[in-house]
Parts: structure tokens; sequence; C-alpha cells
């Protein structure tokens, strides 16, 4: 039996150029090169400056930096000397990826280390990038832990380039110097990304999404996220934790702010978990022998069942476009230099199994300049990535709604609601010639509606978080369950008859509104997309006298705890915002409630009758000074 050298002898009887190391590599075999910012550039430049000996010489990466060296090495080669296997599970748009295609071998991350361990890809060579070795001949291999593990572990030949600028980086990202073959020292400094441009759409996507993500949740978040999007939506946020397939600046600002504290993980807590970071020189520092910080490889990372052991885990993705029926395509960004394979499958999945887990995806509504829209009939020509039998929430500048459970016709309502209105008529007619949507369903101006964000308020009533906010297309079902449920009596002073219908055609001005002309306020309780709405209120502008007629309606068991004094506030306000000169109510002579309802507004109520009714008014020109107190007396 061989006796293992000591490693500090071993190192140095591995030291060499990077040019005589490379001269192991021969024609035809199959070579992995590390990943994103990890890439060994010094000896790619190397192989890149060698390449006329070779000829049929098969690189495998994950898709990387696109002006690093690699990409660079590949664009001015020859086919015949190199032929690079990009791992990306994308959808492959007409990018600078597009025309090398036919080498991209689509597969989910968490799947590549098998792929390599198990020798059904086997590879010949690695070229890795690592730190020097610590006082125990461990190197780390720093920024990039991914897959590069387990191609390390797998190849025949390992040649790593050292580089003090690679950060020591705790977790399962070492490799020791007995078990690599040959070692060039070269220091130069990492690949780095420049921030994605920060876009107002992007942070309105924020506003709306960041009451999806509660106090204790796990995050992952991927790159096409901005930077102050992130902040918008996680900044006021507490106890934070990470379990993530890249860490970004983003991250490590939050981290600083005490927002990630990792302590309600549920596993792995205190840790934030990673496989790469990807970002600035002050990214790298921060993890530097951090001790709060693991990154491990892909096939821990981005294992379904280790991401669903985390408590509440949310996975905010970026999407490039969306089909009516929820399917979704998904690839960089324009502005992002960096492209690679995504974990989004398997984080989406991950989610879904998550006590309380939550998987988003955001997409501003348009793209081309605003002149094609990201939500779309049909993907029949591009790739899916998220097939719509796992897409939860999603999410434009003009809303987020929730597709988990829904019907084909209630998705395709669901997301030409938060398309750009520009694009809701066409989409909507769309729907219909594929019969996504009843035939005989009419468009109605108001689904151009933006939906107004700021209305959207949650009080906490008896231990209760209810939601008041602006009703959606998508409510049609839920508010005709609020009417079917209410009481003979609630339903006569609501409607001024008896009904025991509430069709689409007779309640559709509740749902289907423009925000301004008319408005609806709903009071709803439980999870975005499965909520029970337990109030309604509602005006309608009469456009001669530039009057709001507002009406109610309370579910029984939530009646006497102030709901409808909420909705009415809400209405007054959205009414006097959009220019309307005040509220008036017709009731009849036996709504005790109603009348006293409106007395509590702070205007100067009028009430005058008209045969068996009561018609109540108020100007918003018209405020109660404080010393007048007009209250419901009753006659």
């Amino acid at each position: 039996m061989q006796k293992t050298s000591y490693w500090a002898d071993s190192y140095v009887q591995k030291l060499t150029s990077a040019k005589k190391a490379l001269q192991h590599i021969q024609p035809g075999q199959r070579v992995f090169i590390g990943s994103s910012c990890g890439e060994p550039q010094h000896l790619v430049s190397e192989l890149s400056e060698t390449c006329s000996r070779f000829t049929d010489l098969e690189i495998v990466r994950l898709l990387s930096i696109e002006s690093g060296p690699l990409t660079l090495v590949a664009n001015r080669s020859h086919s015949q000397q190199f032929n690079i296997r990009s791992f990306y599970l994308g959808s492959a748009s007409p990018t600078k990826i597009h025309r090398n295609k036919r080498f991209i071998t689509p597969i989910n991350l968490s799947q590549i280390p098998h792929l390599f361990k198990s020798r059904m890809m086997p590879l010949n060579a690695a070229l890795i990038q690592a730190s020097p070795p610590d006082d125990f001949g461990w190197m780390s291999l720093g920024v990039s832990v991914d897959i590069t593990l387990a191609a390390c572990e797998s190849a025949d030949i390992v040649i790593c380039q050292t580089n003090p600028n690679m950060p020591r980086v705790l977790g399962r990202s070492f490799i020791h110097v007995n078990d690599v073959d040959y070692i060039v020292e070269h220091e130069e400094e990492l690949l780095t990304i420049q921030p994605l441009p920060e876009l107002e759409t992007a942070n309105t996507i924020a506003r709306h999404i960041s009451r999806l993500i509660d106090d204790g949740s796990t995050l992952q978040t991927n790159l096409g996220v901005t930077n102050e999007a992130t902040m918008i939506c996680l900044s006021e946020k507490n106890d934070i934790g990470v379990h993530s397939q890249y860490l970004s600046d983003s991250l490590m600002r939050l981290f600083s702010m005490g927002v990630i504290t990792n302590k309600k993980k549920g596993f792995n807590d205190g840790k934030l978990v990673a496989g790469s970071a990807v970002g600035s020189n002050l990214l790298y520092e921060f993890i530097d022998d951090n001790p709060s910080i693991e990154f491990h490889p892909s096939d821990y990372i981005n294992n379904p069942s280790i991401i669903a052991r985390h408590n509440a885990m949310v996975t905010l993705n970026t999407a490039m476009a969306i089909d009516l029926t929820g399917q979704v395509a998904a690839d960089a960004l324009p502005f992002n230099n960096y492209t690679g394979i995504n974990g989004l499958l398997d984080f989406t999945r991950g989610a879904a199994m998550s006590k309380g887990g939550k998987s988003i995806l955001i997409m501003t509504s348009t793209s081309n300049h605003g002149r094609e829209s990201r939500i779309i009939p049909s993907l029949s020509e591009i790739a899916v990535v998220v097939p719509r039998g796992d897409v939860q929430y999603v999410a434009t500048e003009y809303g987020v709604v929730n597709l988990f459970g829904k019907t084909l016709q209630e998705r395709a309502m669901a997301l030409i609601s938060i398309a750009h209105p520009d694009f809701r008529d066409e989409l909507f007619s769309k729907a219909k010639e594929l019969e996504l949507i009843d035939i005989g369903r009419k468009f109605k101006q108001a689904i151009k509606g933006v939906y107004p964000l700021k209305y959207e308020e949650t009080v906490i009533i008896n231990e209760i978080p209810v939601m008041f906010r602006p009703a959606k297309p998508i409510d049609e079902r839920s508010i005709q369950e609020h009417y079917y449920t209410m009481n003979r009596g609630d339903i006569v002073s609501r409607f001024f008859h008896e009904k025991k219908s509430f069709v689409h055609d007779q309640i559709d001005t509740t749902f289907e509104i423009d925000y301004i002309n008319d408005l609806t306020i709903v009071a709803t309780i439980g999870e975005l997309g499965f909520e029970k709405i337990i109030a309604v209120g509602e005006y309608f502008r009469n456009s001669i006298i530039n009057m709001a007629e507002i009406a109610f309606s309370v579910s029984k068991e939530y009646q006497h705890m102030g709901i409808a004094q909420i909705l009415q506030k809400m209405l007054a306000r959205a009414a006097m915002d959009n220019g309307i000169k005040g509220l008036v109510a017709y009731t009849s002579p036996e709504n005790k409630g109603m009348k006293k309802l409106f007395y509590k507004l702070p205007y100067k109520v009028r009430s005058e009758k008209d045969e068996d009714m009561i018609i109540l008014s108020c100007l918003f020109s018209e405020p109660k000074n404080n010393q007048e107190k007009q209250d419901y007396q009753e006659e």
C-alpha cells in the first residue's frame, strides 16, 4: 500500500504552470470548467492560447458570465476545436445562447452532481479555482460550489488554480490538496457583475408581493430581482432566513441591516446557506471565513426535499413569459450579464412542499420597450420551464394573483387582470378563441382598470388579520359565495328586495370595475387566492351629479365589529381621490344600521325621504367642525 505523502510536500510536487498542466488534456476529451464567478480565468485564457492543438474538445459548464473568458474563447473558437455543452433549464429565446442552443443540455441543477458521479457523463478533466490551502491542506471553492464540487470528485484529472482573492467559505466547499492533480498559482481579480438597473416597475412589483412574505420566512431569490426591489420587499421584515442557489449583494445588505437572522428557518438554523455568490468584490469579502454562512453543492441546495424542510419557504424568481393557462418560460433578463441554469423548478416544487411555503414568479408586464406583452395566449414556440400545475403566485406591476387550484377560465381572467391594460382586450379575445373563457362573456372597458395598491390595508380585528383591498375580476366566485351565505334580512337591506340568485350578469359590476367611476372594497380573511370575503363595500359614480352611491354587506358572523365603518372610510377616501364631490346612500327607513353608519362620516349629513326610501348624502367640502356633533338619532 502506497503511503499518502504529507500534503505540503504534495502541494510543492503538484505546482506547475498553466501551460504544462493543460498538456495533460488530450483531443476528444470532456473538460469541466468552474462555474460563474468562480471561473478560473487564467486557465481558460491559457486554454484559448493552445486551442490549435485540440480537436473535438467538449467543454462542460453552466452558462456563465457572458463577458467572461470562457465565453470569449467559445466565440472565437472553431467548431472542430471546441464544443461547449451548457447545462441549462431555460427558454432559450433570441439571446446570445440561441445560436448555440443545439449544445444545451436541459436538466435540473439538483440532478447534475449525480450525472457526474454516476459516470453517465464521465469527465476527463476539471479546471477549477480555489483559495490557497489552510494549515491542514484544505482549499475552498469559494464563490462557486454548486456543481463544481461534484466535478472535482468525479474527474480523472483536476487542475486547480489557487487564487488568494478567492474567499474561504465554510460548509461543504472544500477540496484537499491530496485530491487534485496539478496546482497553478495565479492571483487575479474574481469575476463580478454589475447590479441590474433599477426599474420603477420592479419596485412596484415588490410592493405588491411584500405582504406575501411573513416574518420568519426562509427565502430564495434569483439574480433577476433588482437590489432596490429586494429592499422594498424585505427591508421591513424580521428574522428572514436564506436557503438559495445564489447569494447576492442585496441579500448581504439585508443581513447587515439585521433583517436576515436565519433564526427561524427550522432547518440549518443560524446559517445562511447557498451554492454560489455572484456580485461585487464587497460581497466576496463578506463571505470570507464568515461563520454564519455555509455553501453546499447543488444536489443539496436544490434538492426539493431539503428545500421543503424549511419553515415558510418563499421563492422569488423572475419569469420571461407566461401563457393564459399558467405555463412559464424563464431566461436571463436583458440587462443581466449573467445567464445560467436556474433552480426555478427545484425551488418551486420544494416551496410547495414546505409548511407555509410560497412560490412567487415576478415579471414586468411588457418587454421590448412596452411593445410586447409578457402574458401571452400560449407558449407554442417557447420552451416551458415551469409546468402550469406547479405555478402558484404570479406578480406584475399591475397586481399579484394565485393560480394554484384555479380552473383554466379563472387562470385566464386572473392573468389578464395583471397584464398591461393595452393588451387586455386582445388577450381576452384570444382566450375566448382558445375556449379558455365562456364565449358569451363580454369584454368590459372596466377590465382595463389599474389596480390601486394604495388602498390595501390589513387590520387586526378580534385577533384575526382582515385584509381590506379593492376587488379584482378573479373575485367573482368569492363574492358570489359571500352573497349566497347572507341571511334574508341582510339581502333585502342590501338589494332592496329578496334575491336567491347571484349569477355573473347580476353582480358583474361588483368585480368588473375601473377603480375610478366604480369601486368595490372587499374585506377578506385567509391566504391570497383562497380568501373568504366577509364584507363588500361599493360605490357607483353618478356622473350627472358627480356623487358616489355607496352600499355595504357584511357576513352575519362578522357584523358589529366595525368592518362596515372601515369600508365606508376607504370608499370615501377613494371617491375624494377620484374627484367625486361626496357620497349618497339609498336605504329603507327600517335599516337603522346603515343610517347610523352614514352619520359616522366626518361630514355634514343630509337626510330626505323619497316615497318609501331614505336618501342620505354628504359633501366632502362640508366637514363637521370641532364643536359640531351630528349623530343619527332614531326617530
